[in-house]
């Protein structure tokens, strides 16, 4: 990984970004597309290391081991902004929104010079959870960035994102490495071989967040619980529905995180019932999956996997949740 930016994967985009900073041709903005975990983040402190690094091994190739390389890593260098969408409480976290203020906070620094390196930096994370003035603002910022600054966004898809953003954008897509590239990686960091291989089927071939499955245990457990919740809702009457939907739509983090899982689980059925060859995430589940597989025809399969990408689609437009969370569950397939 040493001549890949430190990278697992993605080396097709690594050699494009190399070759635009060893050849002074940097974007003014680039857009990094793909599911969360996958490397987006870490691709663009690659990028802002390549291009403001002290003492850089070669054109496009940074040291890794200089102040400004180590700053940019920790994300603490002062020419490197890194905004998220926050909570209401003001905190950082996944599903928030991405405020007005926090655009035209970066907007001002935008415009002064760097402090002690040749680029500012602006990251800005999940954008697909900015709001609408907040994209807007970013349009103007794009149109008008000046030739210091170097913005770097990420997104689930670009779809989901302004077109007029996208076009002002050069657009890397990002895609899940193969399996035993992950099960490679883990292997390495420790992890004994059948661990490695759930591991990599339930990371979906995203080296992060297949780290992230091994640093922290409480991601498998709540995966489980929703799984087993899930087992448990199907054959429930309506009155338990109606009941496990109220529950579920108290926290709208947690009930994003469930349907997400959720949405994994019938990906894998819609592959067995269709017959592909694509490998399982829920492997560990298999046996239920092709329960499951059997008892559905394509179309019902398709509608399940559509119905959940709808909630969460409505959710980031801010959807009444239990209503959502009630009709999800009342259509789910009678098994």
């Amino acid at each position: 990984m040493a001549d890949n930016w430190n990278l697992l994967g993605h080396e097709w985009a690594v050699d494009m970004l190399r070759r635009h900073v060893a050849r002074g041709e940097t974007r003014h903005a680039y857009l990094f597309s793909g599911p969360p975990g996958l490397g987006r983040r870490t691709l663009g402190l690659r990028l802002a290391q390549a291009l403001n690094c002290e003492k850089p091994v070669a054109p496009g190739e940074p040291c890794f081991n200089c102040r400004t390389c180590k700053q940019i890593e920790a994300m603490q260098h002062p020419d490197l902004a890194v905004i998220q969408s926050m909570d209401e409480d003001g905190s950082s976290k996944d599903g928030g929104t991405l405020k007005v203020d926090q655009i035209r906070e970066v907007q001002r620094t935008l415009n002064l010079k760097p402090y002690q390196s040749p680029y500012r930096i602006a990251m800005f994370l999940r954008f697909q959870e900015a709001n609408d003035n907040a994209a807007n603002a970013l349009l103007k910022t794009l149109e008008e960035a000046p030739a210091h600054a170097v913005l770097l966004l990420t997104a689930d898809t670009p779809e989901q994102l302004l077109p007029t953003i996208n076009s002002r954008c050069e657009i890397l897509r990002l895609r899940p490495l193969p399996l035993e590239a992950i099960i490679s990686d883990l292997l390495e960091r420790g992890v004994d071989e059948d661990r490695a291989r759930l591991l990599a089927h339930i990371s979906g071939g995203r080296p992060g967040f297949a780290r992230r499955l091994i640093d922290d245990a409480t991601l498998l457990e709540k995966r489980e619980e929703r799984l087993n919740d899930l087992q448990t809702i199907l054959p429930a009457s309506r009155v338990d529905k109606f009941s496990y939907a109220e529950k579920l739509s108290k926290d709208k983090d947690a009930m994003r995180q469930t349907i997400l899982v959720w949405l994994t689980y019938w990906r894998d059925v819609l592959l067995r019932v269709a017959g592909a060859g694509t490998p399982l995430i829920n492997i560990d589940r298999n046996m239920e999956i092709e329960f499951l597989a059997g008892r559905l025809d394509l179309s019902s399969a398709r509608k399940v996997v559509s119905d959940h990408e709808n909630v969460l689609e409505k959710m980031d437009r801010n959807v009444n949740s239990r209503l959502l969370a009630e009709v999800l569950l009342m259509d789910l397939p009678k098994v």
